[in-house]
């Protein structure tokens, strides 16, 4: 007897029913839309009932890596592909690829898990032709004119030997410059056979109740680019200063004392060095005092161990109790300077969680609710803030690099630390479906 999988569905909404109706004639479906309107179980659904009859043997999915692959396809919080298949597919590897094997009314499938955003990532799913393609964030896949070593375009090509090619994609919004949309979305409206778009928000998504919708959209700053995107499900540009809230976090009212103490480490040879103290109170971080050096203004750049050295005094004020270490949380790319550091046995040394995007939000959030504080009188820092600001020739949310050593050093703190999360606001299925 097949163990048949039990999933605690909710009420599916009419946009939904129609979408996956409608797929199920399609050759290529595209979902666009908010965060946790569900296009990506619908899309999981489609992909179950399309392994289930189709001929081909061999599939992709796909993501911005093969973790967010795994994470939104395999599991989808839940109601993944293995969780549709349960008791009937088993991971495993085929040529050296993570892939699920799923056993279906029409024989085995094999669908091979790979992350796109690479340049390249086009390397891993060489050799083998694809029935379907699923992808999720498929505007965080590498894309290139050259039809060689874009994992869109090679992705594509490999479905060309297939008896029933079948593409789903799915994306939140982004900048509508973006290529994704000129060269693919858009532009196969009226060009692609058999091609399904759709577009979803949070309100299509019956399962979502008034109270979670409030809890998802505390944890974005109103009015911002990813309130607009991920909330509203706007196409819109990223533009001015990417911290426009900044001033709302500023403060001269620094406590005397605090419960815990970290460092944030933004490392620089010829650029700026930033070292900042951060103190815990009443459930806020305070950025009470920072260490700034720049090797290009001052025509002197210093040595790693110079670093270390300096970092000693900037901290020699901070007392730890009997047996515990100074929490400091560094870029990770700076390995040579933090193999200076884990010498010295003062030193907790965390490599900083370096997600931009999710790091710009999240600091961004931290700002406006109060729960970062920076003191006023820090110079370098509410100079780099101010300043701060997204680059208007890129088609996606990049800021300008420049000055942006302090706040890069502000937002390894709000990731690696997990502030919104540990201030009770953010949980794991949040970007879900």
């Amino acid at each position: 007897m097949i163990k048949q999988s039990t999933i605690p569905w909710q009420p599916f909404g009419e946009k939904h029913k129609r979408y996956i109706k409608k797929a199920m004639k399609s050759r290529m479906c595209v979902a666009e839309g908010a965060i946790r309107s569900g296009k990506t179980i619908d899309h999981c659904i489609i992909a179950a009932n399309y392994l289930e009859t189709c001929k081909d043997k061999i599939h992709l999915a796909s993501g911005s890596t093969i973790g967010n692959a795994k994470l939104n396809i395999g599991d989808c919080n839940g109601f993944g592909l293995e969780h549709l298949f349960r008791g009937r597919c088993r991971w495993g590897k085929y040529k050296d690829n993570d892939a699920l094997y799923i056993l279906t009314k029409t024989g085995e499938k094999v669908v091979i898990f790979a992350g796109g955003g690479k340049a390249d990532s086009y390397k891993r799913i060489l050799g083998n032709s694809y029935g379907m393609w699923i992808a999720t964030e498929i505007n965080e896949h590498y894309d290139s004119l050259d039809s060689r070593t874009s994992f869109l375009k090679v992705a594509m090509g490999r479905q060309l030997a297939a008896v029933n090619p079948f593409v789903l994609w799915d994306l939140n919004p982004c900048n509508p410059g973006h290529d994704i949309y000129e060269h693919y979305i858009d532009k196969y409206l009226d060009s692609y056979p058999g091609y399904l778009y759709e577009h979803f928000t949070i309100d299509d998504n019956l399962s979502i109740s008034p109270e979670r919708r409030a809890e998802i959209e505390q944890q974005y700053v109103v009015g911002s680019v990813w309130y607009r995107r991920d909330i509203l499900g706007e196409r819109c540009i990223a533009e001015g200063l990417v911290y426009p809230m900044y001033e709302k976090a500023l403060t001269s009212d620094m406590p005397q004392d605090y419960e815990q103490q970290a460092i944030s480490i933004d490392y620089g040879t010829q650029n700026a060095f930033a070292a900042l103290k951060w103190g815990l109170s009443n459930g806020v971080w305070y950025l009470y005092d920072c260490y700034y050096h720049s090797g290009r203004d001052t025509n002197w750049q210093k040595t790693d161990e110079q670093y270390a050295n300096d970092l000693d005094d900037f901290t020699s004020d901070i007392k730890l109790p009997e047996g515990r270490k100074l929490e400091v949380i560094v870029d990770p790319s700076a390995a040579s300077f933090i193999a200076v550091l884990r010498q010295r046995h003062r030193y907790k040394v965390r490599k900083a969680d370096n997600a931009v995007a999710d790091g710009l939000r999240e600091t961004a959030t931290c700002m406006d609710k109060g729960y970062i504080k920076i003191n006023k009188s820090l110079t370098p820092v509410v100079k780099e803030l101010s300043g701060y600001k997204w680059d208007a020739k890129k088609a996606d949310e990049t800021p300008v690099k420049d000055k942006d050593h302090a706040v890069d050093a502000i937002r390894y703190l709000c990731k690696t630390k997990h502030i919104l999360r540990k201030a009770g606001r953010e949980t794991t299925d949040l970007f879900m479906a």
